[in-house]
């Protein structure tokens, strides 16, 4: 059967905004991760695509899409994929993310809720301060010269890694894979607007010490938006600890752990993320957004005791 993803742009605030598009149905947003692009979906979006409109945009600063000297903060992308929804007629959305992505859809969610019927993160980030060390060296300076040495040999680097990439899988070696795959991801930034461009984004949310950026002190608001969790559990990215942390703070969140799966679940296991994805969504209404239970709960202190709100 014939691929249904169709490449398209179209520019926003006069920046090019490359995307994929197929199929048709409710809408499905796949948010990509730091350094990827929306080609880290296309192991599922055909299957997902049978049942939905699927967009699967290349942030703004990766992929085919611009990257200005400009806004690259998780409050930023969120506005930029509400802007990209609308210029495309699309009102409201299952957001699904993954890795950085998956702290764009908690942001989307928290800042446009009457836009987000349903959340879905894998791997994500803003869910705790863990990180692995070679993300938070980046944020380090000099961290430029590293990552435009390795782009200066990325032919011979890429070919290599391809292969150890490959054996990996096929082995069942996860942290190998993923380690191929955060290095190609490094690889692809070719040119010093790209480079730029996921530097600014990564020190926006990353330092030294970790993740700088949590979405811990606000997740209570998910238990008004059905949420999905995924994560591998051989994660060597982000710690699959991070699922228990949603677990307890948002009992009706579907965790999913795919025991065997690294940082990409959704690359390691495509059918069975597809499975998981397609059934959640079977099973929950779209979120319907009403400004007096919101109030209600932003009133919430941890302890769950609703406090009076004033009109």
């Amino acid at each position: 059967m014939p691929s249904r993803q169709v490449s398209e742009v179209r520019v926003v605030h006069g920046h090019r905004r490359a995307f994929v598009r197929a199929g048709e149905g409710p809408a499905l947003l796949l948010l990509h991760g730091i350094g990827n692009n929306c080609h880290t979906w296309s192991g599922v979006i055909d299957r997902l695509a049978e049942t939905h409109t699927v967009i699967a945009p290349d942030l703004l600063g990766h992929g085919n899409s611009d990257k200005p000297r400009g806004d690259y903060s998780i409050a930023g992308y969120a506005n930029g994929m509400r802007d990209l929804l609308s210029v495309l007629d699309i009102e409201q959305a299952t957001v699904v993310g993954h890795s950085l992505g998956g702290g764009i859809a908690l942001q989307f969610a928290y800042q446009f809720p009457e836009r987000c019927q349903r959340l879905a993160v894998v791997g994500s980030g803003g869910l705790g301060p863990e990180l692995s060390a070679g993300l938070r060296a980046a944020t380090l300076p000099g961290a430029e010269l590293v990552v435009t040495a390795l782009a200066g040999v990325s032919g011979p680097l890429r070919t290599g890694l391809q292969a150890v990439e490959k054996v990996g899988r096929v082995a069942g070696w996860r942290r190998l894979g993923d380690l191929a795959e955060a290095v190609d991801a490094l690889l692809a930034l070719k040119d010093v607007e790209a480079r730029r461009a996921f530097l600014r984004t990564l020190r926006g949310v990353v330092d030294a010490r970790g993740q700088a950026v949590t979405a811990l002190d606000r997740l209570y608001l998910a238990d008004s938006i059905p949420m999905l969790v995924v994560w591998g559990g051989r994660d060597p990215i982000v710690p699959p600890r991070h699922a228990e942390t949603v677990r307890a703070l948002v009992p009706t969140a579907r965790i999913e752990v795919f025991e065997d799966a690294g940082h990409w679940p959704h690359l390691d296991e495509p059918d069975r993320f597809c499975d998981v994805l397609l059934d959640w969504i079977r099973d929950t209404e779209p979120a319907a957004h009403d400004l007096d239970s919101w109030r209600r709960l932003l009133a919430q202190n941890w302890d769950g005791v609703a406090r009076p709100v004033e009109r």
